[in-house]
């Protein structure tokens, strides 16, 4: 009888066959962009409640300062949040912009990856046409509400358009709604959307708060008004009219420019030759620079761009190298300037009370990767800003707060890469973020901000970006430490000018009694023990909009003296000011760079400069920014000696190595060095 094991059947060693590559391909199809962003919500910034609150606000104020801006309105922005219950938000924002026409709202708000800049070199905030509408789908994913739209166009007879709309993520295509035409009351033209999103409200550093109050440091002419959660009405006010100028838009430049960027250039162009390919689709390529790169390259100008190869591409890009083509035109950018740097820190951090804002720096034009760019930087030092913590760094890129992946940056580690210690700041081991009372400012424009990831968080580090970085942070941080160094050299001299004026005085008065004789004269006495020239600012304050300036010279030295005062006034001041009128006027040219000369001032006597201030930009103006020239800097109290790039010409002007701040790179290398040494 057969035994149990025998009657088993054989376990099946027939294996589950695999897939064929036809049923593999079958299963392969298109992916919709906003079915990859609905996905993957997190590269777009929405990776968290209170991240994706603000992301969503952000994105639409941003397109709301860059329409005001292209219609050259002053930006009038109304931000307002209601919650909902424990999760969502109704958000609302409101512009004067110049409104959306009726065919073109779907599009903007529903549909990814659709606008007008992403072609365009010039500076815009918003680029890749991702932000509203990624805001609009994320709303949508998140509590199933569509986003509502209401737009007006400017016209006597226009009504305004409102309507619902949602995403369709398969066809990233919009759905709209209630579609509805109505006169808007009170509105002659701009555009209002209204969201609901699940989010949580956080106040703080990464607060919506946040956000709007440093967009109105590096966006002086808008005014923005923010309606919290809790009911309060916060109003960031326009500090000034000025308008930012309008960007231009521009061929690409070819410095930095990458083989893959030359060739896809090459085959879309509508040159005939590479010669005229190389002239007429890049700027600043003139026929004297065409000849020479091709001279270089050995690349044959005659033939069509088109059918350049590889090699010869290489070649040409090696060439571009080795010629001086000037710097990128500025016209295509809107740097914020350095008057309006100082102007939206003054108005917006003025319940720190700083005691000294460094004069801002804008660097001259860059490129990378083809693409024309410029740093500014700023530093605000003392008040009530904490001197036991680090440094608050402040980054921006085409005007919009950067308030993410701040150690990811190029501009923190430009920061951390520089020795602050020599700048007036405590920095352990001499890299890092530094400690201090101070705000250090940084802003990047460029035609294309190479951000590290679509949700615009962090400056990439490239090597040409970090640079320029670093040099407008030295030049910035120069500013402040010869303020320091000038305040301290003040405060000494002061205290011993006060000493000799009050110890002296009454000893000459006790000995005059004693010995029964009158009270000697001891100016000359003073004079002698001082011998320094003071220079002593006042200013008088008369509204929001004048100062009184008041420059008091006194000639503490045993000898006659003859020199010179400099200063570098507003130039949205010019028009309107008394500096003509004093005796004591040279001249001022057209970007504010003013002059006096005070001939024979006698010993132990003073004279006075005095004008007004009136406009916007009159209280940008700080009266410690004086400079002298014609005199030896020991002997001179109040004054810095005048730069040598003022170019002023008709009295010898004594230099010094230390005081002297060139704006060439190699100069600012060799200084640098010279400090070391120090």
């Amino acid at each position: 009888m057969p035994s149990d094991s025998e009657n088993k059947k054989p376990a099946s060693t027939t294996k589950k066959k695999a897939p064929t590559a036809e049923q593999m391909a079958a299963k392969q199809q298109e992916i919709s962009v906003t079915e990859f962003f609905e996905k993957n919500k997190q590269i777009l910034g929405f990776d968290s409640r209170s991240k994706s609150l603000l992301m969503g606000i952000k994105e639409a104020v941003d397109n709301s300062l860059d329409a005001c801006e292209e219609a050259n309105i002053l930006p009038d922005i109304e931000v307002r949040i209601d919650k909902i219950d424990d999760e969502d938000y109704h958000i609302s924002i409101e512009d004067n912009g110049p409104g959306i026409v009726y065919r073109m709202i779907p599009n903007v708000f529903g549909r990814l990856l659709y606008g007008s800049r992403f072609h365009a070199l010039r500076q815009s905030r918003g680029q890749q046409g991702i932000g509203i509408s990624a805001t609009v789908m994320y709303g949508n994913i998140t509590t199933g509400k569509p986003a509502h739209v209401v737009s007006k166009i400017e016209g006597e007879f226009e009504m305004a358009n409102e309507m619902d709309i949602v995403i369709d993520t398969k066809k990233n295509r919009p759905i709209t709604s209630n579609e509805n035409v109505f006169k808007w009351e009170g509105k002659d033209h701009g555009t209002r959307i209204e969201y609901t999103i699940k989010g949580r409200y956080i106040t703080g550093k990464q607060s919506v708060f946040e956000y709007l109050k440093n967009t109105a440091i590096v966006n002086p002419h808008a005014q923005i008004t923010f309606h919290d959660p809790e009911g309060k009405k916060y109003v960031f006010e326009r500090a000034t009219d000025i308008m930012p100028p309008r960007p231009k838009e521009i061929k690409p430049h070819p410095e930095g420019m990458e083989i893959g960027d030359l060739l896809k250039y090459s085959s879309n162009s509508a040159q005939k030759t590479v010669a005229a390919f190389l002239k007429n689709d890049f700027s600043r390529i003139t026929d004297r620079l065409t000849k020479e790169i091709l001279d270089i390259s050995k690349v044959d100008g005659s033939k069509s761009p088109g059918k350049l190869t590889r090699e010869e591409a290489i070649a040409i890009l090696d060439a571009i190298k080795q010629v001086k083509i000037m710097a990128p035109p500025t016209d295509c950018l809107s740097p914020i300037g350095d008057t309006l740097i100082k102007k939206g820190l003054m108005h917006v951090l003025d319940g720190l009370r700083p005691e000294y804002y460094a004069t801002p720096v804008t660097r001259s034009p860059k490129a990378v990767n083809g693409n024309p760019f410029v740093v500014e930087a700023g530093i605000v030092y003392g008040g009530d800003i904490p001197s036991d913590s680090q440094v608050q760094i402040l980054r921006f890129a085409n005007r919009v707060p950067l308030l993410y992946q701040q150690g990811a940056c190029a501009i923190t580690k430009a920061i951390s890469e520089m020795d602050w210690r020599r700048y007036g700041l405590e920095q352990r081991g001499g890299k890092g973020i530094p400690f201090g009372p101070a705000i250090i400012l940084v802003h990047v424009a460029s035609t294309k901000v190479p951000f590290t990831s679509e949700g615009k968080e962090a400056v990439a580090g490239f090597p040409e970006l970090q640079s320029e970085i670093g040099l407008a942070l030295r030049l910035c941080a120069r500013n402040l430490k010869s303020h320091l160094n000038k305040m301290e050299r003040k405060n000494k001299t002061h205290a011993k000018f006060e000493i000799v004026q009050e110890i002296l005085p009454d000893m000459a008065k006790k000995a005059a009694e004693h010995l029964g004789r009158p009270v000697p004269n001891l100016d000359r006495t003073i004079t002698r023990i001082m011998n320094v020239v003071w220079i002593e600012p006042s200013v008088k304050k008369d509204g929001k909009s004048k100062r009184t300036v008041t420059y008091t010279v006194y000639n503490y030295t045993s000898t006659v003296r003859t020199f010179r005062l400099h200063a570098q006034l507003p130039k949205e001041c010019l028009k309107d000011l008394s500096v003509y009128s004093s005796p004591y006027f040279l001249d001022i040219n057209d970007e504010g760079k003013a002059n006096w000369e005070i001939k024979d001032i006698q010993p132990s006597t003073n004279v006075s400069i005095t004008f007004d201030l009136t406009g916007d930009m009159a209280d940008t103006f700080d009266a410690d920014d004086i400079y002298f020239s014609g005199l030896n800097p020991v002997m001179v109290m109040g004054a810095e000696m005048l730069p040598g790039d003022w170019g002023i010409k008709g009295m010898e002007i004594v230099e010094s190595a230390d005081d002297y701040v060139a704006d060439d790179d190699e100069k600012e290398e060799e200084e640098d060095e010279d400090l070391d040494d120090e």
